[in-house]
């Protein structure tokens, strides 16, 4: 009961009964990613694309989509992850969730959450004064 709560009244976790029932009715399922996350396209938008939407596995978290399926959400590619056999090149690092917010988070030298101290001016720079 409470799961069904948590979905009737939150649109973060997964989806609203909006969406299931507009996924039902127009949705077409395209694939899932390793995540879980559950990919549909359906009918056409305002410009003639086609409708693409993400069901997510657990809480709606853009950073959650792997870059193969962001090009195809987002009208890069025809071709889905899932109609492919995708390779990635060397130089690509697997995905990360967004770590805002968490101790896992990028701080960089000088930021007031590490105590590192940045590195001292060079003198390669010349800051911009008015009438200079």
């Amino acid at each position: 009961m409470k799961k069904f709560l948590l979905h009737m009244l939150t649109w973060w976790n997964g989806s609203t009964p909006g969406t299931r029932f507009y996924t039902w009715r127009k949705g077409t399922r395209v694939g899932e990613d390793e995540f879980g996350n559950v990919y549909y396209e359906g009918d056409k938008d305002s410009e003639g694309r086609t409708r693409r939407w993400v069901i997510y596995n657990g809480l709606s978290e853009a950073s959650a989509i792997p870059p193969g399926w962001h090009g195809w959400m987002h009208h890069r590619t025809d071709i889905s992850p899932a109609d492919e056999t995708y390779e990635p090149r060397d130089w690509q690092k697997p995905h990360e969730p967004n770590h805002t917010g968490t101790g896992a988070a990028y701080r960089p030298k000088g930021s007031i959450l590490n105590p590192a101290h940045r590195p001292r001016v060079t003198g390669d720079y010349d800051a911009w004064t008015p009438g200079s």
